[in-house]
């Protein structure tokens, strides 16, 4: 399999005795795989995409974006990052204008002008709300028809309406072209129903990573009397009363005449991470690499 974006031990730190924002990051998204990176501020989310977009070098370790290194691919990936840098003294046509001067070839007019929807194309960059100009940055993004989209927050400026149609034409388009997306995100509902993949960053590190179905079946929510959870890993537990609650990575069969058990949501998956942080770290086999560099089977 091919994938979109391939890190190795890859480290950033920025200056000499600060901790890193990324620390020995080893993980693989697929291609044409749309890939949420979750977790809190300051986890490593947005150095990993800059990294990937070739924005900055690493520290340590490598990357890779479409089988070669970002700024060879720099071409076939479209960046867009929290801040959304645009040319503010720019009218909305002449941004989009420059984005087809830049990508000739390649441009897509009919995509960014479905993008930009209904906005005055006469009006400046630096006249537009928030969430207006992220339709114009996500617009230069997909009217470069790339095969990789590397979105920093792209919904959080949006009112609920404008998200739920915005995520519906990213999809429709990774869908329709095959694209790869790969988008961090603090809204569980933007990710939910329409991502395939999930790494969970904390700490500059990578807790959990995979397809979501593998992640959610590889856990177990067990209910029942308050009891020794061995064999299995457990990644929480909470007592309330006499009764427990835990999440777990069953090894083996679980005893159902002892305990209840239910498939955990994503909600629930990533709550438990996020509240245990020395939870033991997994990675599907779909997301996980070899040391020396080799994809995993």
């Amino acid at each position: 399999m091919t994938s979109a974006l391939e890190a190795h031990g890859l480290t950033k730190r920025y200056g000499r005795r600060g901790d890193p924002a990324l620390a020995d990051c080893t993980l693989r998204v697929p291609a044409g795989r749309v890939c949420a990176l979750v977790g809190p501020n300051g986890a490593g989310k947005s150095t990993l995409l800059a990294l990937a977009a070739g924005l900055t070098r690493p520290t340590a370790g490598t990357v890779r974006v479409l089988g070669t290194d970002p700024v060879t691919a720099r071409e076939r990936v479209a960046y867009v990052a929290q801040d959304k840098p645009l040319y503010p003294q720019l009218t909305v046509a002449e941004t989009l204008r420059l984005g087809a001067e830049l990508n000739p070839g390649r441009w897509d007019a009919e995509a960014a002008d479905r993008v930009v929807g209904t906005l005055d194309r006469a009006a400046r960059v630096r006249a537009l709300s928030g969430g207006q100009r992220t339709r114009v940055a996500l617009a230069l993004a997909l009217g470069k028809r790339p095969e990789l989209l590397l979105l920093d927050e792209p919904m959080a400026d949006l009112d609920p309406l404008a998200r739920h149609q915005l995520m519906g034409t990213l999809m429709a388009d990774a869908a329709e072209r095959g694209t790869g997306i790969v988008m961090s995100s603090h809204i569980l509902s933007e990710l939910e129903g329409v991502c395939d993949h999930l790494f969970l960053v904390t700490g500059g590190r990578v807790r959990l990573g995979g397809g979501i179905d593998d992640l959610l079946t590889a856990h177990t929510l067990l209910t029942g009397p308050v009891r020794d959870l061995a064999p299995h890993t457990v990644v929480e537990a909470r007592v309330t009363g006499r009764q427990l609650t835990a999440l777990v990575r069953p090894d083996g069969p679980v005893d159902t005449t002892t305990w209840h058990t239910t498939e955990p949501t994503l909600e629930d998956l990533l709550l438990a991470h996020l509240r245990s942080p020395d939870a033991p770290p997994l990675l599907t086999p779909s997301a996980a690499a070899d040391a020396d560099g080799a994809v995993a089977a």
